[in-house]
């Protein structure tokens, strides 16, 4: 997935600002797709000249300007045809790249309790990001009052059960990896 796609179905949703857009980011997508401020309007502007958004220039007095995007006919479709298409890699959401395992792969060569320490750090950061899901599923509350149909946000909370499953899971498997390390001392 490309973040235009991720845009286009918030934009689905209603017009926003770019600030509003990253925001929802932040929020409530950060668990599973990053975005920069920077990335988020560079693909504004691409769509907005490819005819799949239109923007407004909102001037303000007491506030700076900003513009609101908004889909047209071209970007709803767009976004529609995506999603319709099926997805041939299923195993992407399963598929793992980390250096963080090299690391661990290789731990051997550490003494056993710098080892420890790399997992406890792991440990520390996926029970701070599991915590952070709870912010996820406030800004789903939130954010559901604002579209013509509250019960599109269930497939957000599923979305964001994946979030929750994925850090319990890793928090679950550095605690075995402490535990086989402890065993062996």
């Amino acid at each position: 997935m490309s973040l235009k796609y991720g845009l286009l179905g918030l934009l689905n949703y209603g017009p926003k600002t770019g600030y509003e857009l990253n925001k929802v980011f932040e929020d409530s997508l950060s668990f599973f797709w990053q975005a920069k401020a920077s990335q988020i309007y560079r693909e504004l502007d691409a769509m907005e000249r490819c005819g799949w958004l239109k923007s407004e220039r909102i001037i303000q007095n007491d506030k700076p300007n900003k513009r609101v995007y908004s889909l047209t006919d071209k970007g709803t479709q767009e976004f529609l045809d995506w999603l319709l298409v099926p997805e041939t890699d299923i195993l992407g959401a399963a598929r793992v790249k980390s250096a963080f395992l090299m690391r661990v792969f290789f731990a051997g060569e550490l003494p056993v309790e710098q080892a420890k320490e790399m997992l406890g750090t792991f440990r520390d950061s996926f029970i701070k990001r599991r915590q952070s899901m709870s912010a996820a599923h406030g800004a789903i509350s939130e954010y559901q009052h604002g579209i013509e149909n509250p019960a599109k946000a269930l497939y957000w909370k599923i979305a964001a059960l994946y979030g929750e499953t994925y850090y319990r899971a890793g928090i679950e498997w550095v605690e075995k990896a402490i535990a086989i390390l402890e065993e062996r001392q």
